[in-house]
């Protein structure tokens, strides 16, 4: 079983979109006994609040329903916890060093870096961030294209 952490800032936008989309994903290709997924934050800022009533709306407008959550900081158990911890940009990698200083076995990366190298407009960059943009259908795009090249790279590796 593949175990995926999505982490952002305050686990109410952009981890907890890529949590529903990655399991989405996951169900319609028939593979969720192979996967657990979940997210995090990296402040507490937004513990225990649920998806931001933007992010909720987005992903029901893309066919995604009754999403549930409640914001929770990630924990330096989560590293012996999950298999991937998958970050959505430069900054939450930084709020992520201050609670897992080490990545020894090199289980932290960001969404984007798993895209194709060759398609230039999303490889090896931040997911866009709408909580300042208000650009939810950006956030979106990032994160679908992401998950899908990160379940495309991950199912060659399923028993």
């Amino acid at each position: 079983m593949k175990k995926i952490l999505f982490i952002c800032h305050g686990n109410i936008c952009r981890s907890v979109t890529a949590q529903f989309v990655f399991q989405q994903l996951v169900d319609n290709a028939g593979l969720s006994h192979h996967f657990q997924i979940d997210s995090a934050a990296t402040s507490t800022e937004e513990i225990g609040n649920p998806i931001y009533p933007m992010a909720l709306r987005t992903l029901e407008s893309h066919g995604i329903k009754g999403a549930k959550h409640s914001a929770r900081q990630v924990s330096p158990a989560d590293y012996n916890r999950f298999d991937y911890l998958i970050i959505m940009d430069r900054e939450n990698l930084l709020g992520l060093r201050r609670i897992l200083p080490n990545d020894p076995e090199g289980k932290i990366s960001m969404l984007l870096d798993h895209t194709d190298p060759a398609d230039k407009a999303h490889h090896h960059r931040d997911v866009a961030d709408p909580w300042y943009t208000r650009n939810f259908d950006a956030a979106w795009e990032d994160i679908t294209i992401g998950c899908q090249a990160l379940l495309n790279e991950l199912i060659p590796l399923l028993p």
